[in-house]
């Protein structure tokens, strides 16, 4: 298999996590690939007809993109537990809280560096940081004795989009206020498989 990545990618970086989590890191080779919005890599066209990463590319059946599709095959794979069913559904909706403030977040990036000065919308900016900062508030209220349960995907994607946080808007200063959820996220980002996929994604 391969897997078309980035490492500023918190999308990549959810895959890469779960690929150390589940041991299966030497089953894929990893493809390096520049790809923005407005001009996506050729490869990831090829693969994913959307022109995002993600993209695993197997021997045997049809390229899988989508970091949540990709993370369900790999657990599955390497039948590691990482959606269990017993609260299935709390895992699911936590890993699509995680990718809901991680899109946000890379949108904020992309407003401002893809379009001309002139055009930034602040007021839109604002609105998708508004969307981060609902999801923090609601992880310290309602999601930390989640967080703090056996390891699942939902802590997985929770803890790459805390790091993107701090990689890309670490003026934004989220663990103000969020003491409950930054104290877990100390502890998670020390696990062998978030240090080994810190890279400038961190």
């Amino acid at each position: 298999m391969k897997l078309l990545k980035s490492a500023a990618s918190p999308f990549v970086r959810k895959v890469m996590v779960t690929l150390h989590e589940t041991g299966q890191l030497s089953d894929v080779e990893m493809l390096d690939v520049s790809n923005t919005p407005l001009a996506p890599d050729s490869a990831v066209a090829a693969a994913n007809p959307v022109g995002k990463i993600p993209a695993l590319i197997r021997n045997d059946a049809p390229t899988l993109y989508d970091s949540r599709v990709i993370c369900r095959f790999l657990d599955q794979r390497a039948q590691a537990g990482l959606y269990p069913e017993r609260r299935l559904y709390d895992t699911l909706t936590l890993e699509a809280t995680a990718d809901g403030m991680m899109e946000a977040a890379v949108l904020i990036v992309y407003e401002e560096r893809f379009r001309a000065l002139e055009q930034v919308s602040l007021d839109w900016i604002e609105g998708q940081w508004l969307k981060v900062s609902r999801s923090l508030d609601a992880l310290e209220t309602r999601w930390m004795s989640h967080l703090s349960g056996r390891l699942d995907m939902g802590q997985i994607a929770i803890g790459c989009a805390l790091g993107y946080l701090d990689f890309r808007h670490d003026a934004r200063q989220w663990r103000t206020g969020h003491d409950s959820l930054a104290a877990w996220y100390k502890t998670f980002s020390a696990r062998p498989s978030m240090q080994a996929t810190a890279g400038p994604a961190s």
